[in-house]
């Protein structure tokens, strides 16, 4: 195993005000360590997710995109990393279909971009810093393509991207591959299932149901909700993530799942009834008939699914969330935390739907 000399201290961080990396971030401050957070606070990045950090000590907030070469290099002249963490992508599906050009901007271009900094600062360094430094990319399933009902996704499945989203990142994930292997940068790569909790944008399934049927709307289900994901609690993998950079193997690639595959509508109607118990409707009427199947998604993959093991045998991760425990958690946070929400649907985001 490719142990590192030493626990990393300081890290860069992009993307730390997103979703996974927001709660990232927040995660690793609360462990003592010093976080630069590099977001370009595009309409998924939201400051209000880091609030408990203002003006920590801990945490420096940079606004900047991981394709400003000369921001990201000023950035590692001064606060020296011991390891980058990218989390900085565009993410949703449905928005590749509407533009695939920010995501091809964003997720090749930009992590390029990225990459070439990082080599040149890898290639600066000295001794212990030069054998300790590590380069994480964090990445998706859904570059593997679309599985039936039986098996699951391994490291070593071909790519088979189905959307321009899964594409980018698929593109990405070889970047990375190619510059470990033409460089010798020391790079790890993470491919994780569906994410779920706090601070999710209200895009994804989960948050736009919770919003949805807490409101009393229709809540929107594509084509007949039996395609399959694998749910992976957000704090579950901000765990692998750690393990990873810890002790991962450098320039292996690791999956990270949830173990909790799910049909669409088990998981709709798994919120509906959380919400009716803590917040009934008027009259007491069950959410479930809030339920509305709209037209499939253009190419919507049938079903995903993790394969762990690797993860699990090497650096001896498993989750330590159900999907029961897990969904729990994420519909009390969001009861608790409406401000958030708005604050969060009053840019141009208004749950509506795009991608059709």
């Amino acid at each position: 195993m490719d142990q590192r000399s030493s626990p990393p201290k300081t890290l860069l961080v992009t993307g730390g005000a997103g979703f996974i990396g927001g709660n990232f971030v927040l995660s690793a401050v609360s462990d003592g360590l010093r976080v630069v957070n590099l977001d370009k606070l595009t309409y998924a990045g939201n400051l209000e997710t880091l609030a408990a950090l203002r003006n920590h000590p801990q945490h420096s907030f940079v606004q900047g995109d991981i394709g400003d070469r000369a921001a990201v290099q000023a950035l590692l002249r001064e606060f020296r990393p011991d390891a980058i963490i990218n989390f900085a992508a565009e993410s949703h599906v449905d928005r590749s279909i509407e533009g695939p050009a920010a995501f091809v901007q964003t997720n090749v271009t930009g992590t390029l971009g990225l990459l070439e900094c990082a080599r040149d600062y890898w290639r600066s360094l000295e001794g212990e810093a030069r054998a300790g430094f590590r380069f994480l990319h964090v990445s998706t399933d859904e570059v593997y393509g679309s599985l039936s009902d039986q098996g699951a996704f391994t490291e070593r499945t071909p790519y088979a991207p189905n959307s321009p989203y899964a594409a980018s990142k698929a593109a990405s994930d070889h970047l990375v591959r190619a510059f470990h292997h033409t460089y010798g940068l020391p790079t790890l790569t993470t491919n994780c299932s569906n994410n779920y909790g706090p601070f999710q944008f209200p895009e994804k399934l989960i948050p736009l149901v919770i919003q949805k049927a807490l409101s009393g709307d229709a809540v929107p289900v594509y084509g007949e909700g039996l395609n399959v994901r694998d749910w992976l609690f957000v704090g579950d993998h901000c765990k692998a993530i750690y393990r990873v950079l810890a002790a991962g193997r450098v320039g292996e690639t690791y999956n990270v799942g949830g173990n909790a595959e799910r049909r669409n509508i088990d998981v709709v109607r798994s919120i509906c009834t959380l919400l009716d118990q803590r917040s009934p409707l008027p009259g007491g009427a069950s959410r479930e008939s809030l339920i509305t199947f709209v037209k499939d998604r253009p190419g919507h993959d049938w079903r995903y699914a993790i394969d762990a093991s690797k993860l699990h045998g090497e650096l001896g991760w498993s989750p330590s969330e159900t999907f029961e425990s897990g969904i729990a958690t994420t519909v009390d946070w969001y009861l608790s935390n409406q401000p958030w929400v708005s604050r969060v649907l009053d840019g141009s985001y208004r749950l509506e739907r795009i991608g059709a």
